[in-house]
């Protein structure tokens, strides 16, 4: 093999920056990187246009000052104390042109360490600002939202009193009935933030269901329930985003063998039958442990479905629709808890509560990083992981 003529000869150097090209090789998330790798505004605005910026429409500059702004007050308003937040440097906070801080997010030296810290930090908010402002399915969330609640409707009714459970042959009494009908911009970016790929379409739980029955037995009641009304069917469940910290379903077979025949006799509603199988299935059941969400606390407990749901887009709902109707699938959760679980999750680790701050700890962590949370801290004399308020989410399925 003949081997490659010499290019003619240039001025460039060789050079690697090794530490971007172990992120890239290495599928390293953009939240987690500490520096970016331009070297001058010419290389900010190629950057730019690369990730899909026509920088000659007026409507795009507006939209990444928008983002840049709001990535600012996020940060200031989740991550930093208020009284601290004159840390964050002018040129940062006050950019007049927010692809400067590219190039300061590439700038290593005494002098510009806190410049690349911070502009790193809004850089990675406004990322996923700007995944969120392109989420298709959110522009229709609407169409979405309303498709998704109208099967839901059609086995959870309310008699005036309360909600119940029924696919027309059992008719299950629910404790409590959650919707989350939407969540907050603020909860979707805080998400984002703390996961590996911060993708818009890796939120799962947009829309979702909690049902609160009295026993862990009327929980399984309710699935099979769901399964023949065809709302939960092995073809549009995710089986990757189960979470089951719940049901012990060996256990809980043995224990409705027993009690089969009692359950079909019974005069009217069996609750006593069924709260004595559920103690007689506490005795036996072996802790659950499906889940991989590192923000639930102990003694979190509840079966999580993720469902896929066929959504129809009609010409009259698809802005600038050229091609008639679009179907595409749309993912929502159903949850399930006793109510002991319910109870447990109102206060201490299992809280809503504590496991938002849970959240904002790991998102102010990946965002900040941890050479800028140690100058905060050293700023204001204390930890720079030290637990700030944050999160805006209403309470509903995790």
């Amino acid at each position: 093999m003949t081997e490659p003529a010499a290019p003619p000869k240039s001025r460039q150097k060789f050079s690697l920056n090794w530490g971007y090209l172990a992120a890239i090789t290495s599928g390293q998330s953009a939240i987690d990187l500490s520096s970016l790798a331009l070297r001058s505004l010419h290389d900010a605005r190629q950057f730019a246009r690369e990730y899909g910026f026509d920088l000659d429409q007026h409507a795009t500059l507006l939209r990444i000052v928008r983002a840049h702004r709001e990535a600012v007050d996020f940060i200031l308003g989740h991550f930093v104390d208020p009284a601290h937040a004159a840390l964050m440097p002018e040129e940062v906070r006050f950019a007049d042109d927010p692809l400067l801080l590219l190039v300061y997010a590439s700038q290593r030296g005494e002098q510009t360490d806190l410049l690349r810290l911070w502009s790193c930090a809004v850089l990675k908010v406004m990322h996923g600002i700007f995944y969120i402002d392109s989420d298709l399915k959110l522009r229709h969330f609407a169409t979405i939202r309303a498709q998704i609640f109208a099967s839901l409707d059609e086995v959870i009714h309310h008699d005036g009193v309360q909600y119940y459970l029924t696919d027309g042959q059992l008719r299950l009494p629910l404790l409590h009935y959650d919707r989350k009908s939407h969540k907050g911009r603020n909860s979707i970016l805080l998400k984002l933030l703390q996961k590996a790929a911060y993708l818009a379409s890796d939120i799962y739980d947009h829309l979702g269901v909690r049902l609160t029955f009295n026993t862990r037995f009327e929980c399984l009641l309710a699935l099979h329930a769901l399964q023949r009304a065809h709302l939960l069917s092995v073809t549009n469940v995710d089986p990757q985003r189960t979470r089951n910290t719940l049901l012990d379903l060996e256990a809980a077979k043995q224990v409705f063998v027993k009690y089969r025949s009692m359950l079909d006799f019974s005069d009217g509603y069996p609750a006593a039958l069924l709260h004595k199988m559920d103690e007689e299935l506490l005795a036996l059941a072996q802790p659950q442990s499906r889940s991989d969400n590192p923000h639930s606390g102990a003694g979190f407990s509840s079966l999580q479905v993720t469902l896929r749901k066929m959504i129809h887009l009609r010409g009259a709902d698809i802005e600038h629709a050229h091609d008639g109707d679009v179907d595409f699938f749309f993912e929502y959760e159903i949850q399930l808890m006793d109510r002991a679980s319910h109870d447990r999750s109102q206060s201490g680790p299992a809280s809503h509560e504590a496991y938002k701050q849970r959240q904002v700890d790991t998102a102010r962590l990946r965002v900040l990083g941890r050479d800028l949370l140690d100058l905060i801290g050293a700023a204001r004399g204390g930890s720079g992981a030290q637990a700030l308020p944050g999160g805006d989410a209403a309470p509903g399925p995790r």
